[in-house]
């Protein structure tokens, strides 16, 4: 059962072959049995009242295409009933009194939540080690990290215990675990998901979009995501393209005359042969459906990475400035007076790289800094995005690379060398700092430690709004291979 799609198991529990309460003991139940360290909290018996529910609305003929299907969210959007912690002992027990937009949207759809997911604190990370309840486990090898900052989204679903779940974005943090794990993830969009109730870290670079096994289930699951949130200041308006759409409309469109924008600067020094190997062999294949390959130039790539880690940065020592240990959260148990309390508080309650973040956030944003650093960081996110249009307008429909420069890492092995961690992420920089979707798919496999299997992920990058688009070149692809069928050992 749990090697089902979504699609799959939607058409079991419309026909009554299963229950929406038996598949979500069932996912519990390997939930319990896993040491993967996926999920932070777990409660059954919320789980199959949402459950019951959901049986009650297929009875009823009530039923979408979402309904009884279970789901786990990222430990960034908050929910009622379970901790809301973003991985933090800065909120190790906070239980919010109100759902996330997106978690509203999938309740509303019917789906049922299995629990909250696992990600580097406050969503800064590329290996899911800086969490404060320990890292993930990849479930292709056990001494590898599965990617962050959505590292236990992507593990909980390629180790089938959650065959969909939510993720954020602000650097490559749904594309990258998706690639390190072997499965889909995609990154709609900056402003088409609602950030409202998702814990913030860069506001003008955070995304949530959808993980699962195929572009076929991340297309069902991103038609309920998206929409305007009045709530939500970033969330684009009808009259800005924010149109209600069905992303499953041109799943099976042909890719005749698409063309693919190959970036020159994606395939240069620094590249693992193995990955290189396995995304060319990818574009060949795109080749075989109708596309061709054009060699393209996004000459401010390696900018990408100095200018988000001043951008994202400035935003993060903003956003958690609020968490003082007065109005929620950690306090720290001894201190003198109020200066003493929000110092004690804040070095006990982040972890080291939440706390480096915020230094260097709020370095670039003194008095005397900020046009050096933060004004000129904006001013090169403006010529990176026109790098893309330029792109799109004369070469090229869609741009596709490697997600990552190399597989994933042993755990422990960047732990020491932040900026090593940072360099990971010179793939996926660019595309957030310009707002754009993209999305990763299996594409193969390279070698870690002992010759463990260790999947490689293609990246689709598009213009704006055009998520449909990425989803029928990805589900054309799903067709004629079958990287998105494989399984870890022993699930």
């Amino acid at each position: 059962m749990h090697n089902k799609t979504i699609k799959e198991l939607s058409t079991l529990l419309h026909s009554k072959q299963i229950s929406a309460t038996e598949l979500t003991q069932h996912y519990l139940g390997r939930i319990a049995a896993s040491g993967h360290n996926a999920f932070l909290d777990v409660n059954p018996e919320l789980s199959l009242a949402q459950a019951k529910a959901a049986d009650a609305r297929i009875a009823d003929g009530l039923a979408g295409p979402l309904t009884g299907i279970p789901i786990a969210h990222k430990d960034i959007f908050v929910t009622q009933g379970w901790r809301s912690t973003a991985a933090s002992k800065m909120l190790g027990n906070y239980v919010s009194p109100f759902d996330a937009t997106v978690v509203t949207k999938f309740a509303d759809a019917g789906m049922v939540t299995l629990g909250k997911l696992n990600c580097d604190e406050f969503a800064m990370g590329s290996s899911n080690e800086n969490s404060a309840f320990g890292a993930v486990k990849n479930p292709w090898d056990a001494l590898a990290v599965p990617g962050g900052s959505s590292g236990g989204s992507a593990a909980a679903i390629a180790a089938r215990l959650a065959p969909a779940a939510t993720g954020t974005d602000t650097g490559g943090s749904i594309r990258q675990p998706a690639a390190f794990c072997g499965i889909t993830g995609i990154k709609p969009t900056y402003g088409r998901v609602s950030r409202f109730g998702m814990i913030a870290f860069a506001s003008s670079l955070d995304q949530g979009g959808p993980m699962a096994r195929t572009a076929e289930d991340c297309a069902l699951l991103l038609n309920e995501m998206v929409g305007f949130d009045e709530r939500d200041s970033t969330s684009l308006t009808v009259e800005q393209g924010n149109l209600r759409e069905d992303f499953a409309r041109d799943l099976n469109q042909p890719l005749n005359g698409l063309r693919i924008g190959v970036p020159k600067e994606y395939f240069g020094e620094g590249l693992a042969a193995d990955v290189e190997q396995a995304v060319r062999a990818a574009l060949d294949e795109f080749v075989k459906l109708g596309a061709t390959l054009v060699e393209i130039s996004l000459p401010k790539t390696s900018l990408s990475i100095p200018v988000y880690y001043i951008i994202a940065p400035a935003e993060a020592s903003s956003n958690l400035s609020r968490f003082d240990g007065v109005r929620y959260g950690y306090r720290a148990p001894e201190y003198t007076d109020l200066q003493d309390m929000y110092k004690k508080t804040r070095a006990q309650g982040f972890g080291k790289e939440v706390q480096r973040r915020i230094m260097v956030g709020t370095y670039v944003l003194c008095h005397g800094y900020y046009d050096a650093y933060y004004v000129q960081a904006q001013k090169i996110r403006r010529l990176i995005a026109e790098d893309f249009q330029a792109a799109f307008k004369d070469k090229c429909d869609v741009i596709m690379g490697p997600v990552a420069p190399s597989v994933a890492w042993d755990l422990g092995a960047k732990a020491d060398d932040p900026v090593a961690n940072y360099l990971a992420d010179i793939f996926t920089l660019s595309t957030s700092l310009a707002g754009l979707p993209g999305m990763s798919i299996p594409v193969g496999f390279g070698q870690g430690e002992k010759n463990a299997k260790r999947p490689v992920g293609l990246q689709i990058i598009g213009n704006y709004f055009a998520e449909a688009k990425l989803l029928n070149i990805a589900h054309q692809y799903q067709q004629v291979t079958d990287w998105h069928q494989r399984a870890p050992d022993g699930v």
